[in-house]
Parts: C-alpha cells; structure tokens; sequence
C-alpha cells in the first residue's frame, strides 16, 4: 500500500468505480463537528462516492439541503439524559454520553447497510474521531473506519500526552505557580496554562481522551479540516505519534459555494442591510460559537467593553450562551439605547458570508478551530477569547505562532478589549497583523492548486478510499 501521509503522496487521477460505492458517515452533533463531516460528505459525493449520513435521532440535519444523501437516524438515549447529567457537565460528558447510549442501534443500523440487498458496496466508514466506541463495531463487521479529526494537529498532539501531563501535575497548578506561565516542553509554542485551560474537569478528560486516542491510532487513517503549511513543523511528530494514512485536505469550506448550509440553527439575514452600509473594514463581529457559554459577568465585560469603542459590530449572542440566562436579559441597563444604531445584536448568522463582507475589520472569537480556520480563509484578523477544549491551544497558535490575531490573556475585561480593539483596528500592530493574516489567505488558495499540497491529499484520500 502507498504511503498516505497528509498530501505527500500523489495520485494522479481520481477513478470513482463504475458502480458508485457507498461511504457511511458518522458526525458528532455538534455545529462544529457536524458542519465539516457534511462539508467532506458533499466533496466525496462528487468524486462519485453514494453518501449515506447515520446521526442521533435527537439531532437530525435538514435533509432538504442534502437531498442526494441518504439519512438514518438511529437511537440515542438523549430522552433519558436528564438523569445523569452532573452539576456541571463538561463537553466529554455528552460525547461520552453517545458513547455509550448509541452502540447497540449504530452496530443494528451498520449491520443492516451493510446487507442491504442491491445496494452497491460500501467502502468504509468514516466517524468523528470522538466516537470512540465505532472501532470495535467496524472491526467486528469487517468494515474500514476513518476518522475526522475536527481540530487542528496540535490538539490532537496535546490530547495524545494529556495522561502526561495529567500525571505530572500541571492540573494542579493555578495562577501563582511559577510553573503556570512556562511554556511546555515538547510543544515550546504553548504555554502550561493553556494545557490547564483544556478542561474544567481533567480526570474526566484524559479518561475521555485516552479511549479517543487508542481508538484513532486503531483506525484505518485520519482526516484533518486544515492544511499542511500552518503545521509544518509538527509533522514529524504526528508521523512518530500517529503511524496510519494522514490527510490535511481543508479548509474543506473552500471547497464549497459560501451559500451551502451546514447550520444547526436558524440564520438571522436581516443585518446585511446594515452591514452593507458600514465603512470598509470598519466592523468588529463577535461570536464565541455553537457550544461555548460565559458568565453573567463576563458577558457584562463584552457589553461594556463594545460600548466604549468606536467602532460599529455585529454581536453573536446565542440563546443560552450566558449560564442561566435565556438570551438579552444579562445586557447592561441602557446598553442597547446608548449603542444605537453603531450596533447589531442577532442569535446566529451565515459567518461564512459575515467573515467574507468587505466591512468587516476583525473578528472576535472563542477560536473554535471551523471559525478559526474560515477567519484565515478571508484573512480577517482576530481577538481570541478561548473557553475551553482545543480552544487554547488554538489561540496560542493564532497569537504567539501565526501571529495573526490578539489574544486576550486576562479573560474578559473591558479595558483589555478596548486596548485589543485599538491594537488591532488602529495601531501599526494591526496592520503587520493583517499582512500576516493575509499572506497566510493566499497559501490556503495555493494549497488547492494543482499539485499542490490540499489538491494532492483529497485525490489521495480518494484514491486510499478505492483502495478498499
């Protein structure tokens, strides 16, 4: 077999059989799981692959927009969940959850596509890397199981050591540990603290991660939503860490027309309006994603700290974004009345087509690696406010590597997003940023020209997938 390592082996046509095969997908349902698995889906489906789409019956994608895939929902336990969710769940908690609630009707449902009688073969199976349950049914079946990674390569590094670091203490560090600000050894570009700032309950997390690893070095090969340049010099580490086929064929969005939904939520167009009328450049758009939430005091600093700029925004705020709160009812009194019209407020919007708008001067984000990577793709600088998960790792990245963005060290506080805002929209810093932020545009562009490194690795990935 060819050596599939991220791009690095060609193949110089692309040769869907004469009889379509099938691939059988399983996204996490999560926006920024499920988006990109339905982005690589629609991709496959025009090299000739039948896409089917298994997913929890508790969150089905809108299948109008995909009507040349087929879908079966299977059960997911997601009606009993109420009883064992704890005081405060972290984000493993409801991805272990599937794991454990959805093997008996995904091994049923893999079972009967499998023997599905003049259907044309399936070639392999591809799941999000965080279900970690699906090897052994792939395994027990007979069937290949490829894994998408949803994050860049350094998280997965990072998830790969974190019992390591997990047993030499770094969790039970806090702020007054000199330790805290260091960077890490095998990875000098990250700092301890965001190795730390991963999980808000670290036992809980290796466990979790530890059974995604095994699990994704047990797979027939893995497939990143990114593109090799950025992470040059991780590879020799991820070839030692990670020896199975490796594509970096993203940022798959590329691929695609801005208009091709992947949303869970409904979108709020009614903005473009207003958006159409502000200068070049000009707007600061917020968004800290689909699964992140902040304090009722944390969401005040953000108010505040956008009503003492002077610069108009577009403003995300999800409904449940603010613990305990439904939606506005955190704002500040009178905020809204002194913003006026230099404001917009809405629950969800297209941020492909956000991002792409020429008004737009930054954006602030929680550094979700989709939103990350979609800011890169229309080199649109950025104000990093990292939750948790990936989230740090990415932003150390954005920062202090790339250098294409500002991050916020000292969490949310509105004088330190004032002076982020004039350190990105005004200050020589800013544009040296934007330079940056913008050559990096054109390598993502290159990467998709022929023969070069995201072109190679989708016919390669096409190729290994035939293989079967």
């Amino acid at each position: 077999m060819k050596n599939h390592e991220g791009g690095d082996t060609t193949v110089e046509s692309t040769r869907p059989a004469a009889t379509p095969r099938r691939i059988i997908l399983f996204p996490l349902p999560v926006q920024g799981h499920i988006g990109p698995m339905l982005q690589l889906a629609s991709i496959l489906h025009t090299q000739g692959f039948k896409i089917i789409i298994i997913h929890p019956e508790s969150y089905s994608p809108n299948h109008s927009d995909y009507p040349h895939f087929t879908f079966k929902p299977i059960v997911d336990g997601f009606s009993e969940i109420g009883k064992h969710i704890p005081e405060k769940p972290d984000p493993s908690f409801f991805i272990t959850y599937l794991n454990e609630h959805c093997a008996d009707s995904f091994t049923d449902c893999l079972a009967g596509l499998l023997a599905e009688p003049g259907e044309p073969p399936v070639a392999c199976l591809i799941t999000d890397a965080e279900y970690y349950f699906t090897q052994e049914v792939a395994d027990s079946l007979k069937v290949p199981r490829v894994v998408n990674w949803a994050c860049n390569i350094v998280v997965l590094l990072v998830y790969n050591d974190l019992s390591y670091f997990y047993e030499k203490g770094y969790f039970n560090l806090t702020m007054k540990d000199s330790e805290y600000e260091e960077p890490v050894p095998k990875y000098p570009s990250l700092k301890v603290k965001d190795v730390i700032q991963t999980s808000r309950n670290p036992n809980g997390m290796v466990r979790f991660v530890t059974k995604v690893m095994k699990q994704v070095k047990a797979s027939s090969g893995i497939i990143w939503n990114s593109f090799k340049e950025p992470e040059e010099d991780l590879m020799q580490t991820l070839s030692h860490d990670f020896p199975i086929p490796r594509f970096t064929l993203g940022p798959l969005q590329t691929y695609l027309p801005p208009s091709t939904s992947n949303n869970m939520f409904e979108q709020d167009r009614t903005f473009f309006s207003w958006l159409d009328a502000q200068p070049p450049m000009s707007v600061i758009y917020v968004s800290f994603g689909s699964v992140a939430s902040i304090s009722e005091s944390e969401f005040q600093e953000v108010a505040y700290g956008l009503a003492n700029i002077d610069f108009p925004f577009l403003w995300v705020v999800r409904p449940g974004v603010v613990k305990g709160s439904d939606w506005l009812e955190s704002l500040p009194e009178k905020f809204l009345e002194e913003v006026g019209g230099r404001g917009r407020i809405v629950k969800w919007c297209p941020q492909k087509e956000v991002l792409a708008h020429e008004a737009i001067g930054c954006f602030w984000t929680h550094n979700g690696w989709n939103s990350t990577l979609e800011s890169v793709c229309e080199g649109v600088p950025m104000i990093c406010s990292p939750c948790d998960v990936g989230q740090p790792l990415v932003a150390r990245y954005v920062c202090d590597v790339w250098k294409i963005g500002i991050l916020l060290e000292d969490g949310l506080q509105r004088e330190g997003i004032k002076r982020a805002v004039k350190r990105l929209m005004i200050d020589k810093e800013g544009e040296e940023i934007r330079e940056r932020i913008n050559r990096l545009k054109e390598e993502v562009k290159i990467s998709f020209d022929e023969g070069e490194s995201s072109h190679r690795s989708l016919k390669s990935l096409v190729d290994y997938i035939s293989s079967f």
